[in-house]
């Protein structure tokens, strides 16, 4: 059993960001806080995206804070520009972050202690900076005659590039930044692509703002206050309408259809009788928190979700969710971890016992 006063979950920009404002306040790490991180190497769920994302095409990545990501070449994967922007980061401000460890379980330990136990070993901590995000929580609908299906589904979570795609049919499923993307880059590779979303995908035009995205966050806060399970930013702003997305509609390819009704075994069809032939169907359906971990806590509400204020979880005040809800962003994550690392030091002095 090892002790410490935090522990941080994940070590992607919001495991990151917070134990960075942990270690500018005085905690040390490995005695005052420690850093558990599932993943093989630096980079969070970066290093797992696909290598034609280049990082040039990602939407809106803001720099840590402390170390400005800066001249990053727009050609190279981003896999591989946040990935070492990470490693770097973790080095020039010592956070010695573990890894690969997983965490199995967050429990009630004794004196008001949680017991975070791991695939190495058990920490016992006053306080948890829960920073785990979505990756590792694909979420795949499920439709009739899904396994009847003779060609090939997966989830965005594992495309690995357009090439794979060369000569098939290919139904996208989605209608976020990921599907348009997919369907942007399978186009010139696929016999043909079909692009099918639950609703009609709303473009939007202009510069997003200041206001803009306070008003997004906003919504997204309102239903973790609520304890429901959070929409990711994009659902309430949406598509971005640069020339890319443009040529795109122009060109037919984001020609969106409805949401087909059932899968058969060489496609999809509708009710109306409408069929499409398939030999893929990719799955571009977004990923869920992935709070597992959290369930002998009890922080779930009927709604589904963990109810929020700030980033502390209302049912339990020792627990902080980075990245979660209104924080998911890479901007909004380094905001929170600054304000989880002041509420969790007022929550310790607050317990500390007085001397006589």
């Amino acid at each position: 059993m090892r002790e410490v006063e935090v522990v941080v979950t994940g070590a992607g920009q919001a495991g990151l960001s917070s134990a960075y404002h942990l270690r500018r306040s005085g905690f040390e790490p490995e005695r005052g806080f420690v850093v558990l991180d599932r993943s093989p190497a630096p980079g969070g769920a970066w290093q797992f995206r696909w290598p034609s994302l280049t990082y040039g095409k990602v939407h809106g990545m803001h720099s840590l804070p402390g170390m400005e990501l800066a001249d990053a070449d727009p050609a190279r994967p981003s896999a591989e520009v946040i990935g070492e922007y990470f490693d770097r980061y973790e080095r020039a401000f010592d956070l010695r972050v573990r890894r690969p460890v997983a965490v199995r379980a967050v429990r009630e330990g004794d004196g008001g202690r949680l017991l975070v136990e791991t695939s190495a070993g058990t920490w016992s901590t006053r306080a948890l900076i829960n920073a785990t995000g979505t990756w590792d929580q694909p979420f795949l609908p499920r439709y009739p005659g899904q396994e009847s299906f003779r060609g090939r589904q997966l989830h965005t979570a594992r495309y690995a590039g357009p090439e794979e795609f060369a000569g098939q049919r290919v139904v996208v499923v989605g209608g976020g930044a990921s599907g348009t993307q997919h369907l942007l880059e399978l186009a010139p590779y696929a016999a043909a692509t079909t692009w099918v979303t639950r609703h009609p995908p709303v473009f939007r035009e202009g510069p997003f703002d200041a206001d803009t995205g306070r008003a997004a966050v906003a919504l997204v806060e309102e239903r973790v206050r609520q304890g429901l399970p959070p929409r990711s930013v994009v659902s309430v702003t949406g598509l971005p309408l640069n020339d890319a997305i443009r040529k795109g509609l122009a060109d037919g390819v984001l020609d969106r259809l409805p949401m087909f009704d059932r899968i058969t075994p060489d496609g999809v069809e509708w009710r109306d009788g409408r069929h499409v032939t398939a030999d893929v169907i990719l799955w571009a359906t977004g990923f869920r928190a992935a709070l597992g971990h959290l369930a002998p806590l009890r922080l779930r509400e009927p709604g589904g979700g963990i109810r929020v204020e700030g980033t502390r979880a209302v049912a339990d005040p020792r627990i902080h969710l980075v990245g979660y809800g209104p924080s998911a962003s890479t901007i909004g994550a380094n905001r929170a971890g600054r304000a989880a690392v002041r509420d969790i030091r007022r929550l310790l002095a607050e317990d500390r016992p007085v001397a006589a």
